[in-house]
């Protein structure tokens, strides 16, 4: 009879939120995400050590995606395994781990267009300086198709996910169907209240995979996103909760993508809006939350509508 390998979430401090790790305890244990610079000394270290285990043999670091509360933590933990710990990226995610830069350009090239003013770029510049722990290069590139094993006949599937960022992954334990997501479900958003994607159609695309072909018996969240009357859900769901959070999140997109299609017919326009150009769209989903609270989602995702073609 074979057992299903551990899971342990690991939440480490960041202001007013906690962020979320998950250790696989296979036997050449493994992270999936990482938080920020200090998030391998003031949370996973010792909630490892409170488990009986040791960060130092960690052997394997997954990231779902490039964006800084996911691979903020990335240099810091490998140096505390000795850089014995093979780090994974998607290969279209990769320059937000090599570059500090690219998390300004990112902003610069999106959600930055819509915000007036130098102060949130000078915001996103500040941050990559400060809590990604070092630019790297990863050890290994993934385009999704792969599998990994983590020893013991443990082996991790590695599906792209690509809407929520360009190189959204989940990973996913197969034998046990335990989904590791990051940020590619959504539901309908974390404590801003709205979902975030850079591509829809790749967003709905890839959470119609996880719903249809993954089935996941055990899903992991990179935040506690919310139901759609704003309670939000633990980041660890079972398979009745992680089927309706994957209905709901298309359900969401539907519903975004209808207000996003409304607007753009009749045409964004400039006013004194804090929702400009994309007011309409606002008031039609009777979004009343921070535009310009980072990571800006709102901006983000009616960006992604401009720009793609997912508005019916």
């Amino acid at each position: 009879m074979t057992h299903d390998v551990a899971v342990h979430p690991l939440v480490s401090p960041w202001g007013r939120f906690g962020l979320y790790s998950f250790f696989i305890d296979a036997p050449e244990p493994a992270i999936v995400d990482t938080g920020i610079a200090t998030s391998p000394a003031q949370g996973m270290a010792p909630a490892l050590e409170a488990l009986g285990r040791r960060i130092e043999d960690v052997r394997w670091i997954l990231l779902t995606h490039g964006h800084i509360d996911h691979i903020g933590g990335a240099h810091a933990l490998w140096e505390r395994t000795g850089r014995r710990a093979r780090v994974v990226i998607h290969e279209a995610d990769a320059p937000m781990l090599r570059s500090r830069r690219a998390h300004v350009e990112e902003y610069d090239a999106g959600r930055g267009r819509y915000l007036p003013g130098p102060g949130g770029r000078a915001r996103v510049a500040a941050a990559a300086g400060t809590v990604i722990s070092g630019e790297m290069e990863p050890s290994l590139l993934v385009r999704g198709g792969e599998t990994l094993s983590l020893g013991g006949g443990v082996t991790v599937s590695v599906h792209a996910l690509p809407g929520h960022t360009p190189g959204s992954v989940a990973y996913v334990i197969d034998r046990q169907r335990s989904a590791f997501t990051g940020d590619a479900v959504q539901v309908h958003g974390a404590a801003n209240g709205f979902p975030g994607y850079t591509d829809p159609a790749a967003y709905r695309a890839g959470l119609e995979h996880l719903r249809d072909e993954v089935r996941p018996r055990r899903l992991y969240l990179g935040h506690p996103y919310r139901r759609a009357d704003g309670t939000p859900y633990g980041v660890e769901l079972d398979e009745t909760g992680a089927r309706e959070a994957l209905d709901q999140s298309l359900a969401a997109e539907d519903r975004v993508a209808a207000a996003a299609r409304r607007c753009l017919e009749a045409g964004p326009t400039r006013t004194d809006s804090p929702y400009s150009p994309f007011a309409r769209a606002a008031e039609d989903l009777g979004y009343t939350g921070d535009p310009a609270l980072e990571p800006s989602p709102f901006f983000t995702t009616m960006h992604a509508y401009r720009t793609h073609a997912r508005t019916a």
